[in-house]
């Protein structure tokens, strides 16, 4: 697959250089590299170890080394990465030492009819990073969580701020991924009273930007999947729900912030908060696109309902951390459909 642009990785350099001015002999580890946070987690890494010029080690695993190689054919070579084999069980296989330790591997093939794995695997996957953490002697800990550990927003909240005390519904089985994150979560800060080990927890909501999945359960995915192959693009309900998509770019430089200027166990928020309806999000993938595609709807909106939401209120992540949303959602529209474009080009 094609390198993120130039500008992107400069935007996440200039935004980040004061952290990684301090990073000269660090070692990092990424679980998760091959998905769409790693990828853009190592990515962001290397450029600044090159624009820097100093010795940082960047270090992932995967279950297929060859097809990661394949797919970041770009990044083969660069002695700054390693790439070991296996799954989140070989991690007691891996010597250290590693500074830090960031868990971005997650099952995100949710379905109710895999509760009792995306459960177990949460747990067994966050258990095995957090000992291999503690193993190799890391000083800070990045967990990805997700927004889901609220449960259902309700509809008459603006936005999910981290205080909010709601949860996913434990009496049905889709709330597997979100239960699974919150205890995740309490492992984390189980990890930390007992060892010290400074365990930062990001709570990621939706995001647009190169690497992004075209073919799981996400709006904007799909969307920009029907947009380039130039057919209808197809919203499953309604499309007056409320969604917000913060660009990648911006993902990285909050994700590396809070790795190493967050505070232990205190949850962040990690998304926009300016929110957009499902169905404006459709119209207007399918006219940046160029392909001129229609745009349908599965069902009638019911009167009086009102939309369902999907937002965090990003105010603590804002003024504890400093972190804006720098790229609005038509710039990175924009940018992502055109990266997928590329690659569209370089393939044929």
């Amino acid at each position: 697959m094609k390198p993120i642009s130039t500008e992107d990785l400069d935007h996440v350099f200039v935004k980040t250089n004061e952290l990684w001015a301090t990073l000269g002999g660090k070692r990092i580890f990424i679980t998760g590299g091959s998905g769409f946070v790693g990828r853009w987690l190592i990515e962001t890494a290397l450029y600044a170890q090159r624009r820097l010029n100093v010795f940082l080690s960047v270090d992932t695993i995967t279950r297929d080394p060859e097809q990661f190689r394949r797919n970041a054919a770009h990044l083969v070579g660069n002695p700054a990465l390693k790439i070991h084999a296996g799954d989140l069980e070989a991690l007691g296989q891996i010597e250290g030492p590693y500074d830090y330790v960031v868990h971005a591997a997650a099952d995100t093939h949710v379905s109710p009819e895999r509760a009792d794995d995306i459960l177990a695997s949460s747990l067994t996957g966050t258990r095995a990073a957090l000992d291999f953490a503690r193993r190799v002697k890391a000083t800070d800990f990045l967990f990805t969580s997700s927004g889901a550990a609220y449960g259902r927003q309700p509809v008459d909240m603006f936005g999910l701020a981290e205080g909010y005390q709601g949860g996913p519904d434990t009496t049905n089985p889709s709330s597997a991924y979100g239960e699974g994150k919150r205890l995740a979560e309490l492992m984390c800060a189980s990890c930390f009273a007992q060892s010290g080990l400074r365990t930062k927890i990001a709570r990621l909501f939706a995001f647009i930007g190169p690497h992004l999945a075209l073919d799981r359960q996400y709006a904007a995915g799909n969307f920009i999947r029907d947009a380039l192959r130039g057919e209808t693009v197809r919203i499953g309900g309604d499309g007056t729900d409320r969604r917000s998509y913060l660009y990648a770019a911006d993902m990285a430089i909050w994700l590396w912030t809070i790795l190493f200027q967050g505070a232990p166990c205190r949850l962040y928020n990690v998304g926009s908060g300016q929110e957009i309806s499902i169905l404006d999000l459709a119209q207007a993938i399918a006219k940046f696109s160029g392909n001129g595609n229609p745009v349908s709807i599965a069902q009638a909106s019911v009167p009086g309902r009102l939309p369902a939401r999907y937002i965090p209120d990003i105010a603590r992540t804002q003024t504890e951390l400093q972190l804006q949303e720098w790229v609005p959602l038509t710039e990175s529209i924009k940018r992502t459909i055109v990266w997928f474009q590329d690659q569209i080009s370089s393939n044929a």
